[in-house]
């Protein structure tokens, strides 16, 4: 998987820096060639690394992700499918929503400074990964000017910094993530219960020498 993020890093750059108008690539947006012309443009500046910019910390998101989201999948699953009779469509969504939030709710930081680290296009003092989070970390929120007392007072606090800083955005991907993982898994479980049949079985299937009893594993 990690090879693939490598392959489509470039390309994940610069759809961050279209989707948040950075003002140095905006112009490019409205041409079908603006990729590979604002690619063009970042090779020329800041070389192949710039194209790779944020990439390190997609490498250390992408391995806690995967393990944690099969590893909740497999524990979630066992609960609200005890046994064959409760295996149905609807559990398995739900069981592969859950495990999919619980994996973006552990990495979901490393994905505010993957994001952050390719937004930034300037040349001199480029923000490391540690000066980024310190950075994300210590940010307060813009101050708003109320009117009147009355509507200041009504207006509940907000944190001023913190850990919650890195969560901004949070409820948006939350809200993708619950059917996308879902469906994800529920494809998966179903494929496989497709591949089983008796007329595919013999082509897909072998035995499972550690239990004759279980269901027979695929190729």
């Amino acid at each position: 998987m990690n090879q693939a993020k490598t392959i489509v890093g470039p390309l994940d750059r610069v759809k961050i820096l279209f989707q948040a108008s950075n003002p140095q690539f905006a112009k490019y947006t409205g041409s079908w060639f603006g990729v590979v012309t604002a690619m063009r443009d970042i090779n020329r500046q800041s070389g192949v690394r710039g194209l790779f910019r944020g990439h390190s910390a997609t490498l250390l998101r992408i391995f806690p992700y995967a393990a944690i989201k099969f590893l909740a999948y497999e524990q979630i699953r066992a609960i609200l499918i005890p046994s064959k009779q409760h295996e149905t469509p609807l559990r398995r969504l739900f069981s592969g929503a859950f495990a999919g939030v619980t994996s973006v709710f552990v990495t979901y930081p490393l994905e505010v400074v993957r994001v952050r680290l390719a937004f930034e296009t300037k040349e001199v003092g480029r923000s490391s990964l540690r000066s980024i989070c310190t950075q994300i970390y210590h940010e307060q929120p813009p101050r708003i000017v109320h009117s009147s007392a009355v509507a200041a007072a009504a207006v509940p606090p907000v944190p001023r910094s913190g850990l919650i800083n890195f969560y901004r955005g949070f409820s948006s991907t939350l809200a993708g993530m619950l059917p996308y993982a879902g469906m994800s898994f529920l494809t998966h479980d179903t494929a496989g219960d497709w591949l089983r049949l008796p007329a595919l079985a013999p082509y897909t299937t072998t035995a499972n020498p550690k239990n004759a009893d279980a269901p027979p594993i695929l190729r």
